[in-house]
């Protein structure tokens, strides 16, 4: 009875020591899962989940949202919403108050207002092409990403890549510290990168672009998987709300874009090809360079482009769209299976969100009596420039507009010894008499301008005083800052700020919630997950419903 009862108590000894042993791996964080994969769909509206939903096959967007978990009102907590700002602020957790990427371009007020584009760094040179499309890097993104403290996490040892057809899907998402991003090269078709990575391409990726797969994607042209009639979710194909796609001569189907394949390869990016494209690339890249096989967490940022440039050509009511995402939604269950078979269906956390949506087609809803129209920035940046010209007899004192905000040639000003304060009054009652601006204010007046308390939340998380612009237009709902065909995005309204978010694999139970919460809240709660610190600026917050 003794010996049984020692070999009892030895038993119930060795069980509770090997499940404090658990626990505490659990809580060193060596419990993660091999890869989390973050899909961003550029300007894909939270609506498009359930717009075509009855069209959607089970192992695409269906599967994500029956099996995963669906934060059904998430927002973006900032303005502008564009691409560089909207990936940014999904991998740092921040906003662009804080990680400095205003927009995807701006003006660099400390070196005399010179341009920037978000990615731009002349002291890196391109890989894998001849053309400047490689002079990028993450340079002027001030903060980390969750890549970059994953790295750190680990020594180093886990692995971080972005893919993307443009260069600030592929690059931002990844971080400072990422073995790889790479994006498309117009000339040539290729996928390519810089030397702020590597100094050339490795073996794989040279094979890869060898075998010129937009050229075979595109040859055939575009046209409708299913028959018109089906598109019942859309408007009539040929219509006035739509504008040609580069390299084509139409706006309705079949799309051929013959002049420009083979020769400039920027019409593939205006094709529900360049989807697939990016995809198979990321499909190469996992199985190449063995992510999830380290014994660490990888991680690979995934950005869809090609969704951006067919909304804006051809507007979200259009069947060009609609296809674009029943074609998206199979090779997303593509992409998924074999995440499933490389990596193993409970091996891997999966995320899917947006960098912004948009509006509707400003004519299209005008012939539904709707209120919309364009607001035409630049014709405004040259009548203020008459005005203050007739008054201060300088030529050209507002140097730029962009994204909703005007900046001023502070140097000319100062030079003809111009009262600022008087300048700026002149401007902002000249803008307030336009109908289709609600208001218009300076960021130096910013805390007695009357605005809802919500909005100047997204104001104030929005700007950053060496890159935004001096004086800001809030436009009317449903006013674009471009053309009546097509569409563009970039304010607070929902139409532009409502994303999807679909949380899927390792540790996710299905649900959904309407609880409103942020696309800067993946980042903390990726770091969560993968018990490492959150990204530094990070200002979200953790989504309590998928942490394991």
């Amino acid at each position: 009875m003794r010996c049984s009862f020692i070999n009892l108590l030895f038993f119930f000894t060795t069980s509770i020591t090997a499940q404090s042993t658990k626990n505490n791996e659990l809580n060193n964080g060596t419990d993660r899962p091999k890869l989390v994969v973050g899909i961003v769909v550029d300007q894909m509206r939270w609506d498009y989940l359930y717009r075509y939903y009855n069209r959607y096959g089970e192992a695409g967007f269906k599967r994500l949202l029956k099996k995963g978990f669906s934060f059904e009102n998430t927002m973006i907590p900032y303005t502008p919403a564009v691409t560089a700002a909207g990936h940014t602020c999904i991998y740092t957790g921040s906003v662009p108050a804080i990680h400095g990427i205003v927009g995807n371009d701006w003006l660099e007020k400390n070196n005399g207002g010179a341009y920037m584009y978000c990615t731009q760094d002349k002291a890196v040179q391109s890989v894998g092409t001849y053309s400047n499309q490689g002079q990028m890097s993450p340079h002027n993104m001030l903060a980390t990403t969750i890549g970059d403290e994953l790295r750190l996490a680990t020594n180093l040892k886990s692995r971080v890549y972005g893919v993307a057809l443009k260069d600030r899907g592929a690059i931002l998402p990844a971080g400072h510290s990422a073995n790889a991003a790479y994006w498309f090269d117009d000339s040539t078709g290729n996928f390519i990168t810089s030397t702020f990575y590597m100094k050339a391409l490795p073996q794989w990726v040279q094979n890869f672009n060898a075998q010129k797969k937009p050229d075979t994607l595109i040859k055939n042209g575009w046209n409708l998987l299913n028959a018109a009639a089906l598109y019942d979710q859309s408007t009539a194909d040929d219509n006035k709300y739509e504008r040609p796609a580069p390299g084509d001569l139409k706006t309705v189907f079949p799309h051929s874009y013959s002049t420009g394949n083979g020769k400039n390869y920027n019409s593939f990016r205006t094709s529900p090809f360049g989807n697939s494209f990016t995809l198979n690339f990321a499909a190469a890249l996992l199985q190449n360079e063995k992510l999830g096989m380290s014994g660490q967490t990888d991680m690979l940022c995934v950005s869809l482009s090609s969704t951006d440039y067919l909304g804006h050509t051809f507007g979200p009511q259009s069947q060009e769209v609609e296809d674009t995402y029943l074609r998206l939604d199979k090779d997303l269950a593509v992409f998924i299976a074999m995440l499933d078979q490389k990596i193993g269906a409970t091996n891997y956390v999966l995320f899917l969100s947006a960098d912004h949506g948009a509006p509707q087609s400003s004519s299209y809803l005008n012939d539904l009596k709707i209120p919309a129209g364009s607001l035409a920035g630049y014709t405004l940046r040259n009548e203020i420039n008459t005005l203050l010209e007739n008054k201060f007899k300088v030529k050209n004192l507002v140097q730029e507009y962009t994204e909703y905000q005007f900046y001023f040639n502070e140097g000319k000003i100062d030079s003809a010894g111009i009262d600022e304060n008087v300048l700026y009054d002149d401007v902002i009652a000249f803008l307030k008499k336009k109908p289709e601006i609600i208001t218009a204010f300076s960021y130096r007046n910013f805390n007695t301008t009357i605005l809802p308390d919500m909005l100047k939340q997204k104001l104030t998380n929005g700007y950053y005083d060496k890159r935004s612009g001096d004086i800001q237009v809030i436009a009317n709902p449903q006013y674009t800052d471009g053309l009546k065909t097509g569409t563009d995005h970039g304010v607070w309204y929902n139409y532009d700020a409502h994303i999807p978010l679909l949380w899927y694999g390792w540790g996710i139970k299905p649900g959904k919630t309407n609880r409103e919460t942020y696309m800067t809240d993946i980042a903390p709660t990726l770091a969560a997950m993968l018990h490492i610190q959150m990204p530094n600026g990070s200002v979200g917050k953790v989504l309590t419903e998928v942490v394991k």
